[in-house]
């Protein structure tokens, strides 16, 4: 095992990949010898060469297009964006292209392009480099949407994603770069998606939480636990696709479930995580389902006012009491 930061994991990995298969490459905006925004490429381009670590102009979709092209053509691009709100300004190649391609070529096209970048709060980004978007990726048909929490699943999650056939959009935050964690000293670790984690094992209420969240999760459990309350705390690691059964059989234990993301409330992936738990374990559930997420407002420059918006861990604990009847 070696102790390495989210964003180290991530750097070994695409070098792993990239010594693994020739058809493995990088390509972004900066993504050469700055190495992205936050260093997640750094140095790369010292062993691999401009060629495999390209710069690109500062048009998201013309690269992506590109990328798409060349997944199409056998290569195995790894496409970064700055951040995940500069999707939209590519949003046709993403949702109309990327998303759709093997299905229009009947499955004949393979399409391994993984397209990969960062997103949340914590930095006073505000409103057009802050935001939690991955609720709009999982509504649309095509695209496998991934969300590691720890520098493991980053490393494991990756290589998985990069060596998919179908496209990946591979969601990272940006207050998890510095987080550290044991990775496996290991070229071939990889970790499946569609199978959720268990961070922590509870009887009394169920916490579903992905990225950053996943902390606070984890915070508001130990909380609770000082006031007799058991929270189980589970990561599904991927959102496409959802790993359900193992969200189903915690409220059929616990019999109740608090959804807690930093993507706006409305609409979010909680809603929908809500609505599978009400038909498929209801008569197991002995008190409604809360969702949590950042409120209808767009995300403020001013750090306080940012904090805010989103939820914080004294309100997933304050969700926790309600469903106990303790608040």
């Amino acid at each position: 095992m070696a102790l390495l930061t989210y964003a180290q994991a991530i750097n070994r990995t695409l070098a792993e990949e990239m010594r693994r298969d020739e058809k493995v490459f990088v390509m972004g905006e900066d993504v050469e010898k700055l190495g992205g925004v936050f260093g997640c490429t750094r140095d790369l381009y010292k062993e691999f060469g401009t060629d495999r670590v390209r710069n690109t102009p500062i048009s998201e979709s013309a690269f992506v297009g590109a990328a798409l092209g060349a997944a199409c053509a056998g290569m195995r691009p790894v496409a970064e964006l700055m951040y995940w709100d500069f999707a939209f300004v590519c949003a046709d190649q993403l949702f109309n292209q990327v998303a759709k391609t093997r299905y229009v070529f009947g499955g004949n096209a393979k399409i391994p392009l993984v397209i990969r970048s960062q997103q949340g709060t914590g930095r006073g980004n505000a409103a057009t480099h802050s935001q939690s978007v991955e609720s709009i990726f999982v509504h649309m048909p095509g695209l496998k949407v991934v969300c590691p929490s720890t520098a493991e699943d980053a490393a494991g999650l990756l290589r998985t994603a990069i060596r998919d056939d179908n496209p990946v959009c591979f969601f990272e935050h940006k207050a998890l770069y510095l987080s550290k964690g044991e990775v496996p000293d290991d070229p071939e670790f990889a970790i499946p998606f569609g199978k959720a984690r268990i961070r922590r094992e509870g009887s009394d209420v169920t916490i579903v939480a992905n990225l950053l969240y996943v902390n606070k999760a984890l915070e508001a459990a130990e909380i609770l636990e000082k006031e007799g309350i058991s929270a189980e705390v589970i990561d599904p690691r991927t959102l496409v696709p959802f790993d359900y059964d193992t969200v189903i059989n915690s409220v059929k234990k616990t019999g109740r479930i608090v959804i807690a993301h930093e993507a706006h409330r409305n609409n979010g992936w909680s809603t929908e995580v809500a609505s599978r738990v009400c038909e498929q374990a209801f008569r197991y559930l002995d008190a409604s389902p809360i969702c949590l997420g950042a409120k209808a407002c767009p995300l403020p420059f001013n750090l306080g006012l940012e904090q805010a918006v989103i939820p914080s861990v004294d309100e997933i604990v304050a969700a926790c009491r309600k469903t106990l009847y303790k608040d």
